[in-house]
């Protein structure tokens, strides 16, 4: 197993659920092995429980979104018409993964992820008439599978709202390589692709923006960030604080983030 491989795999035992589940199994482990540490192991259960509660709220998700991940404002409608005019010379639309059997389409689809950022892309590239690029392929966690890229999932869904990729990438299996792959094409002198295209709207989660304008920019991309999917409160104040399946993806999605932002 390559390091690439094994970086899902550390990352997922380090973030909710998985974390607080080991505190709780560490802490039941021992109650029952060791007698004499029945009072460590029950903290180690009520903590778990209680993290496991608190990062399951989207209270928790939105707090966390505005403290440890750098804030990046949302691109203003009113400045969409003006994006070539401002100089940016293509909308770049990064891959959130893929669902590789979908029995209703009978092909693979886009996730829910990638496809939010394509919509949005879509109405940027329409808005302001710049080509579109999308960045995505097998992402490490399914490295080594048969599974449909996710730049297939894209040009599929492009094609159905009547739109084009003029750049895709269909290799990369994690950001830098997006923003490595994606220069290289880019700026490929084949006619079809317009040489020095650097300057570009990125879009993709306002959670994952900073990372990714950081490593667009160190492969030589001059960024206007365009981050969709803000994590923002959804619901009345005290559902907010009540665990939920969405509270939870929120905040992992947070905290990994952060994680990478600080490994990286």
């Amino acid at each position: 197993m390559s390091p690439g491989e094994l970086k899902p795999l550390l990352t997922t035992l380090a973030l909710p659920p998985a974390l607080p589940l080991l505190l709780i199994f560490a802490g039941v482990w021992l109650g029952i092995r060791h007698g004499s540490a029945r009072r460590y192991g029950w903290a180690l259960v009520l903590a778990g429980a209680g993290a496991l509660w608190w990062l399951s709220c989207h209270g928790t998700a939105v707090w966390l979104a505005q403290r440890i991940i750098p804030q990046v404002a949302a691109l203003e409608p009113a400045r969409v018409a003006g994006l070539g005019a401002a100089g940016v010379q293509a909308v770049v639309v990064l891959g959130g993964g893929a669902l590789p059997s979908a029995a209703e389409y009978g092909r693979a689809q886009p996730s829910a992820a990638t496809a939010a950022r394509l919509r949005y892309g879509f109405f940027l590239a329409r808005g302001s008439g710049l080509p579109l690029a999308f960045a995505g392929g097998v992402g490490w966690a399914a490295a080594g599978s048969n599974t449909a890229t996710e730049a297939s999932t894209a040009q599929d869904m492009a094609q159905a709202h009547g739109l084009a990729l003029r750049w895709v990438d269909a290799d990369s299996r994690d950001t830098a390589e997006n923003a490595a792959q994606l220069k290289a094409l880019m700026q490929s002198p084949d006619g079809s692709r317009a040489p020095g295209t650097v300057s570009i709207a990125l879009v993709t989660h306002a959670w994952h923006m900073p990372r990714s304008q950081r490593l667009f920019e160190q492969a030589g991309f001059t960024v206007l960030p365009a981050p969709m999917g803000l994590v923002v409160p959804q619901e009345r104040p005290l559902l907010q604080w009540l665990p939920s399946a969405h509270g939870l993806s929120a905040s992992r999605q947070v905290l990994r983030e952060w994680l990478a932002l600080r490994l990286s």
